[in-house]
């Protein structure tokens, strides 16, 4: 028969709790800390009162001699035995009420659970200040097990307050007396516990957890090393602890590792040593034995020292903001802080790479985890991944080639002009690409729109104030989306229809269409400024005249320019290269005609005739498809080619309405619809006259254009529109467009 690894073993609650105040139960706090909601614990204590069973415990016997922890105790009476391994939480909350001992909460404070309970009908509330006040309840049932007040002197108290409150008979008093006593009474609660044998080692202890676990949940494997550490390194335990604690508290004189970033917990920190000094995402051990432990420990112990370094801590987080990022408002994964963090100790304290340098490396290694959301959903399969490229590195140049490679994996050009865009389709308003898109705001040292005010200076976390100084503001505001028929929040709240604005200008622009409210704030600035701004915010030209959904279409697209700009300035070696905003009419038409710039005078009228020429038409239309077909580039219409102006008068349209619906029936007639998607016409002053500026974005599949039953494909060669041979097209076609 095979040998039983387990003895059952029944315990009353009393016996529970004195076992631990003698150190006979050693109870390290698997999942500190205390993560039950108070109302549970009422429900415990309520099922309890009715005689309902509450389950087990499973506990572990040991044979080490020292380094347990206990609830309640500074000093043990005697060496710990038994450690809890299953059912910490309820031992906690029997512990915590019965002896009025304060537990503490996610934020790392100390508060008492404190648990009423109303005798006249047994019910168990959780204390507030009604409750309190309330002269039927025992405010707090901790006080009945106290023994600095005898419990005959303890129920006549309360029956003589509730006597000042109402009347009370003899035969409610004797009810009283006997609910009061039947709760006193769960000092002898009967509890079943499942002592394991001290000769099964950790791996089988996490799976008898597994296999009898009710809940049908598994042991996580931090909380399990964490619960060795409380027996092996105790220290180690507190310093994790410790650390966690003084993170969220901003400290007023001592170095602190309080931030704006996260706010850590013992596990994460457990699995950022475990990643740099094993390499190594799963904390999954190796085949157990004594030896190996005592080995991984040590090993534990000097990573750990370097991960709780406030040095090392704080110079890792100025990476996140030389990426851009400013606070936990910007960050959709904790795991990508984590896994970063990791990703620095290596490059510094393995490979000794100069802070400096090492900062700009973990920037762009941040700044694509969180774009891509790598570590969103199985964090730990990706990490591992990462981490196994990184084992057998032996110098700095290899490791960071090694994550330049992955990073350029990500990023291809098919993920800055197809999947970013595509992704920004989405009304998720902790989407990973909006946080990089103001994260590249950021880099950029873009304006709020519509004001001088920077985006960093606004969204700094430092600044607190009633009213959040910068806001999301919906460029077609919601209100005039509904005047339209469109009222789902899945179209109104799309990530393309949000810009950062100052709050009192969200406030002034309301429900209006941005028609009615756009004039008034580009009156506040120049032309050039205005340029950068919609640089900056991924505004379309003529952006407040566009059907809403052409909107969402061109601005995903242009978002999605601003990412890349960000990114690109990481990449600089040295991190000052700004990326340039638009340049302005005069800057444009100052440098003459190039391979993206060209002039015509007019869209139509021959010049020498002063008739409509459909020759003229074409030339026009060449040269839009010819920039479509390369690299993009802007038509300028009402331009002599040695930049003269001469204006769109001389074309003879009633008015620009006219003129830009004869422009865009011409392209839909000649070249296709969809190929105005790529095109944006814009009616822009210019020396007294008004000229019209067609800008046109590389096309993503090929753009003919017809004359007659002939179509041709052009495309540009230095500062001219030339036509591609019919035997050269599926030549072009397909190294540059399939590329895409």
């Amino acid at each position: 028969m095979t040998a039983i690894l387990f003895k059952e073993v029944g315990y009353s609650l009393n016996l529970l709790i004195g076992s631990i105040e003698l150190g006979a139960i050693g109870l390290p706090d698997i999942q500190r800390p205390f993560v039950w909601k108070a109302t549970k614990v009422r429900d415990l204590f309520d099922s309890m009162y009715k005689g309902f069973p509450v389950g087990y415990f499973l506990f572990w016997e040991n044979g080490i001699s020292d380094g347990f922890k206990q609830i309640g105790t500074d000093t043990k009476q005697k060496i710990p035995r038994l450690l809890i391994v299953d059912g910490q939480q309820r031992l906690t909350s029997l512990y915590a009420v019965l002896k009025g001992y304060p537990v503490l909460n996610k934020e790392y404070q100390k508060i008492n659970i404190q648990i009423a309970f109303r005798p006249k009908d047994s019910l168990f509330e959780v204390a507030d200040a009604t409750i309190i006040r309330n002269p039927e309840f025992i405010e707090d049932i901790s006080k009945l097990w106290s023994k600095d007040i005898p419990r005959y002197s303890f129920v006549n108290s309360f029956i003589e307050r509730l006597r000042k409150y109402r009347e009370v008979s003899k035969e409610e008093e004797a009810h009283l007396w006997e609910s009061i006593d039947r709760l006193y009474d769960l000092h002898t609660y009967p509890f079943t516990v499942l002592e394991l044998s001290s000769t099964i080692n950790e791996e089988q202890v996490a799976e008898v957890f597994v296999r009898i676990n009710s809940a049908g949940t598994t042991l996580n494997q931090a909380d399990f090393i964490l619960t060795l550490m409380s027996v092996f390194w105790d220290e180690g335990r507190k310093q994790l602890e410790k650390f966690c604690s003084l993170a969220r508290q901003p400290s007023i004189s001592d170095a602190s590792p309080y931030n704006h970033f996260i706010s850590p917990d013992p596990d994460q920190l457990l699995r950022v040593s475990v990643g740099y000094c094993f390499r190594r995402a799963s904390l999954e051990t190796e085949k157990f034995s004594e030896e190996l432990r005592i080995k991984q420990f040590e090993t534990l112990k000097k990573a750990q020292a370097k991960v709780l370094d406030s040095q090392n801590w704080h110079e890792f987080l100025k990476c996140l903001i030389r990426a851009g990022f400013r606070s936990s408002s910007m960050i959709s994964s904790q795991a990508a802080i984590l896994y970063s963090y990791v990703i620095f100790l290596i490059g510094k304290c393995d490979f000794n790479i100069n802070l400096y340098e090492l900062r700009d490396i973990v920037a762009r290694w941040f700044f694509m985890v969180s774009l891509s959301g790598r570590y969103s959903s199985s964090p730990e399969t990706k990490m591992e991944a990462d981490l196994a490229k990184l084992r057998n590195i032996k110098n700095s140049e290899t490791f960071k080639d090694t994550l330049d490679q992955i990073i350029n994996d990500i990023f291809t050009e098919d993920f800055w002009n197809i999947n970013l865009p595509n992704g920004l389709a989405t009304s998720s308003s902790r989407s990973p690409s909006l946080f990089a898109y103001y994260a590249s705001l950021n880099l950029l040292e873009a304006n709020v729109l519509f004001s001088k005010m920077k985006i960093a200076e606004l969204i700094d976390p430092a600044m607190k104030t009633k009213k959040s100084a910068i806001e999301r503001h919906h460029l077609f505001p919601k209100g005039h989306l509904k005047k339209i028929g469109m009222t789902d929040i899945k179209d109104t709240n799309q990530i393309a229809n949000y810009a950062l604005v100052e709050w009192g200008d969200n406030i002034k622009i309301s429900d209006k269409s941005p028609v009615d409210y756009l004039p008034k704030y580009q009156e506040r600035f120049s032309e050039s400024e205005m340029g950068k701004m919609y640089y900056w915010h991924a505004l379309p030209t003529n952006w407040e005249n566009m059907s809403y959904t052409d909107f969402l279409t061109q601005r995903r697209k242009l978002i999605a320019t601003i990412i890349k700009d960000g990114y690109k300035r990481l990449i600089e070696a040295d991190g000052t290269t700004i990326i340039n905003p638009p340049e302005s009419i005069d800057e444009i038409i100052s440098k003459g005609e190039t391979d993206s710039i060209e002039f015509k005078s007019t869209l139509r009228i021959n010049l020498h005739t002063m008739e409509k020429d459909s020759k003229i038409e074409h030339a026009c239309l060449k040269t839009i498809a010819g920039f479509l077909n390369t690299g993009g580039g802007k038509l300028i219409i009402g331009l002599k080619d040695d930049g003269e102006v001469l204006g769109i008068d001389l074309d003879q349209f009633k008015n620009e309405d006219k003129m830009n619906l004869h422009f865009v029936d011409l392209i839909k007639t000649r070249m296709g619809s969809h190929h105005m998607l790529y095109i944006k016409l814009a009616f822009k002053d210019y020396k007294n006259k008004r000229i019209l500026i067609v800008d046109c974005s590389p096309g993503l599949s090929p753009v003919y254009v017809k004359n007659g039953d002939i179509e041709k494909l052009f495309i540009r060669t230095g500062a001219a529109t030339n036509e591609i041979p019919p035997s050269k097209i599926h030549e072009y076609i397909n190294n540059h467009f399939e590329k895409k």
